[in-house]
C-alpha cells in the first residue's frame, strides 16, 4: 500500500495526537509527545496545525513530525514501525528532498527516537549528530515529596505571571499573555497542567506545563522556567516536583523531559527533583 505523506487539518491533528498518545510508554526512548504538539499551541491553532506532518499507510498514522523550527523536525513512529523498511525509506526521502515540504534545502535537523532504522538510512545519506541532549526520567509510582513552597494553578487569570516568569527564565521577549489563552486551545489540554510557584510576597517564581498523554503512560515536562530574581533558591526542584505530582494525580506513570546536556544548572534540577539522567542522545544534522 502506499505511504501517504500529509499536513492535516485542525481536526487530523488531533487524530495525530491520539497516535502520539497510544505510543507513549515507560520503556520507550524519548520521542515526540502529545504535549509537544500542545506546547505549540501557544502560537495558535493555524499555526500549529501548518507545522504537523503525518505519514500513513492505509488510513493508518505509522509516523508523525513536528516542525520546531524551520529546519528542525522532531518525530516518531508507531512502536510496530521503528524498523519498517519501507516507512523508513519513504522518511528519509521526504525529510531530504525540499520538494517534499517537510525540510528546506541546506542546514537542517532531525529529532527521531533512537532505535529506528531511518538512523541508519540517513548516515548512509552523509547525515551527522548535532550537540547532546539528556533524557530524564522520573517513575511515579510512589507519591511525590511537598515541594515546600507555595503552588498555584495558573489559569487564564494568571497568563501574565506565566508570561513573565518564561520570559526571564529563557531571557526572551516572546512569551506573552496569549501564549496561556491559546495552550488552552491544544487538543487534550484538559489533560495538562500549568503551575506557578509563588514567593512569601505572592510574587511569581517558577511556572512549568505538564501534559498527561493518559492514564498509565508518561507524561511530559514542558516548559519549565524559573524567574532570574529567584534563582537559587529551590524554586526549580519545588515547581518540577509539584508538576510531577499533577501528573501522578492524572494517573500518569512516569514523567520525563530532556534538555541539552550542556544546559547543567537545568539537568542538576531535574535531578534534584527525583529524575535520573539517561543516555545522551542527539539530534541527527545535515550540514550542506
Amino acid at each position: 500500500m502506499t505511504m501517504v505523506l500529509s499536513t492535516p487539518t485542525a481536526g487530523q491533528v488531533r487524530e495525530a495526537m491520539a497516535a502520539l498518545r497510544e505510543w507513549q510508554y515507560d520503556e520507550a526512548p524519548m520521542q515526540l509527545h502529545p504535549g509537544d504538539i500542545g506546547w505549540n499551541h501557544r502560537f495558535g491553532t493555524a499555526e500549529t496545525t501548518a507545522v504537523v506532518r503525518t505519514w500513513s499507510r492505509g488510513g493508518r498514522i505509522l509516523a508523525v513530525g513536528m516542525l520546531d523550527a524551520p529546519t528542525l523536525v522532531r518525530m516518531t513512529v508507531a512502536p510496530d514501525a521503528f524498523q519498517d523498511e519501507d516507512l523508513a525509506r519513504r522518511l528519509a526521502e521526504d525529510l531530504s528532498l525540499p520538494e517534499r515540504g517537510v525540510l528546506p534545502e541546506g542546514v537542517v535537523s532531525v529529532e527521531a527516537p533512537q532505535g529506528l532504522l531511518l538512523h541508519d538510512l540517513l548516515t548512509e545519506e552523509g547525515w551527522g549528530v548535532d550537540e547532546p541532549w539528556t533524557p530524564l526520567f522520573r517513575d511515579l509510582t510512589d507519591a511525590v515529596e511537598d515541594p515546600g513552597v507555595s503552588i498555584k494553578a495558573i489559569g487564564p487569570e494568571q497568563a501574565q505571571d506565566f508570561a513573565d516568569v518564561l520570559r526571564s527564565a529563557f531571557n526572551t521577549k516572546r512569551p506573552t499573555r496569549a501564549y496561556r489563552h491559546q495552550m488552552s486551545a491544544a487538543p487534550f489540554f484538559s489533560e495538562a497542567r500549568c503551575l506557578g510557584a509563588y514567593d512569601d510576597q505572592g510574587n511569581p517564581t517558577a511556572v512549568v506545563t505538564v501534559w498527561s498523554a493518559g492514564p498509565g503512560r508518561p507524561g511530559l515536562v514542558e516548559p519549565m522556567g524559573v524567574h532570574a530574581d529567584h534563582r537559587g533558591r529551590g524554586y526549580g526542584r519545588a515547581i518540577t516536583l509539584a508538576g510531577a505530582a499533577a501528573l501522578r494525580e492524572l494517573g500518569s506513570s512516569s514523567v520525563r523531559v530532556c534538555t541539552p546536556s550542556a544546559n547543567l544548572g537545568g539537568v542538576a534540577t531535574y535531578k534534584a527533583a527525583g529524575f535520573t539522567a539517561m543516555p545522551e542522545i542527539a539530534d541527527r544534522i545535515r550540514k550542506v
